[in-house]
């Protein structure tokens, strides 16, 4: 895990990596307590044996259920300290360019693209990279902003 010990060691780093999560699994469980928390309980999600019929050869994740594993690829990456609070400000851009199949495992990989003086601190965007083990395509490609406040 890359520690920065404040704002300015945290924009010192624009255009580096911040680092590379540990592997996650994507569970069943985890999948249908996304859907209980959505509402979204189509079936290449949540039916195990339709899925297994399906286009993905069984049931996937969630596009959002990836990007939403995106604080906890985080809080395994990098940490900014000597902060009040950081907030999720938004995501600029977001791609999902293959299906998470559940039981694989994914890792988050962070670049800090941007740092940007805000009132209170600053405005951070980090590119993540969402990779499935064993896949070529990433599972999500995202610019997630945050704010930090000192």
């Amino acid at each position: 895990m890359r520690v920065f010990s404040g704002l300015d060691e945290f924009t010192a780093a624009v255009g580096e990596p911040l680092g590379t999560s540990d592997w996650h699994t994507v569970t069943q469980d985890q999948v249908n307590l996304f859907a209980d928390a959505t509402g979204d309980h189509q079936w290449i999600h949540v039916d195990i044996e339709k899925a297994a019929q399906g286009p993905f050869g069984g049931p996937i994740a969630h596009g959002f259920l990836t990007l939403s594993v995106l604080p906890k690829l985080s809080a395994a990456t990098y940490r900014v300290e000597n902060l009040t609070m950081g907030v999720n400000y938004g995501l600029n851009k977001v791609r999902f360019p293959q299906a998470v199949k559940v039981g694989s495992k994914i890792r988050g990989s962070a670049e800090l693209a941007e740092v940007t003086d805000v009132p209170g601190g600053k405005q951070a965007v980090v590119r993540w990279t969402i990779e499935i083990d064993g896949e070529a395509k990433p599972a999500c490609v995202a610019e997630w902003v945050v704010r930090y406040i000192a």
